[in-house]
């Protein structure tokens, strides 16, 4: 919404949108380049010169993942989707003759899911650091970085809690239900950025790989229960054995810290530690 209202090129993400025919056939139809061929169409037609509306107030049924594989394979596809569209159109983007403000905006859309590359990076460099700090003569100036860059993730946190807020109303119930829920989502999305890394990489890279649909249960109507779906995991994949290693390493680093005396990424580790094992545990749930 806020992306259409500062006039900037908008997606159309698969749910409760109507497109017009000529819009579709006039922008080259649907391609199967990308795993996200809604984000691709929605680029290419945008860049012919047509507009897109977001009308918040129109509602459609969907129904969310009920579990954490379902989840993981939407984030893959979005994730990965993602980059291979910013490949695939940030350069032309660049080059059209668009506002300063649009192409500020397809750049930070289209490459929105490095965050992720940004997070997992960040959490493995807070390991050697630590061990670092432990000279107390040196590397005097870490704690003050460390102290800024948590700017970066306070402004993301308020993002997401105003959207929030926008979307439940600013009442009472929704300031308490923020509370709780922001840090538990921010702990789940830093847990699932050794996941989302990797699809990332893989679209950044031109790695091909087939379009896995998000797993559809239908629970309302309650014909087929949860445990017996066949959209559940039969076996876990190396990536969610190796949130499960993180998950301990971050655990260690919270002990670590708390003998040593050293505060500083405690919090961190602590995110960490709570994101990775969540992750882990409902993973190994989806089984």
């Amino acid at each position: 919404m806020g992306r259409n209202h500062q006039g900037a090129f908008i997606n159309f993400n698969g749910t409760a949108g109507i497109w017009r025919k000529s819009c579709i056939l006039d922008a080259g139809n649907w391609q199967d380049d990308t795993l996200t061929e809604d984000l691709d169409l929605s680029y290419r037609a945008q860049r012919k010169g047509w507009k897109f509306v977001y009308r918040p107030e129109v509602e459609s049924p969907a129904e969310l993942p009920p579990i954490l594989s379902a989840v993981k394979s939407q984030q893959f596809r979005w994730n990965k989707g993602g980059a291979e569209c910013a490949v695939k159109h940030i350069r032309q983007v660049l080059r059209e003759p668009h506002g300063w403000r649009v192409k500020l905006h397809a750049l930070a859309h289209l490459f929105n899911s490095t965050v992720f590359v940004a997070i997992f990076l960040s959490s493995l460099s807070s390991i050697g650091l630590t061990w670092l700090l432990r000279e107390e003569h040196t590397y005097t100036y870490f704690p003050i970085i460390a102290g800024l860059s948590m700017l970066g993730f306070v402004m993301v946190a308020g993002v997401y809690m105003m959207a929030y807020l926008q979307a439940q109303g600013f009442t009472w119930t929704s300031f308490t239900n923020v509370i709780w829920k922001l840090p538990l989502f921010l702990c789940v999305s830093m847990g699932l950025s050794l996941h989302n890394t990797q699809a990332v990489l893989e679209g950044l890279t031109g790695k091909k790989s087939p379009f896995i649909r998000t797993p559809k249960f239908n629970l309302e109507a309650n014909l087929v229960p949860l445990h017996s779906n066949v959209y559940r995991w039969r076996a876990l994949p190396v990536s969610t054995w190796m949130e499960g290693i993180l998950f301990m390493v971050f655990a260690g680093m919270l002990v670590f810290g708390l003998i040593q005396g050293s505060y500083v990424f405690l919090p961190l580790h602590g995110i960490l530690c709570l994101g990775f094992g969540l992750v882990f545990l409902y993973s190994f749930q989806s089984r």
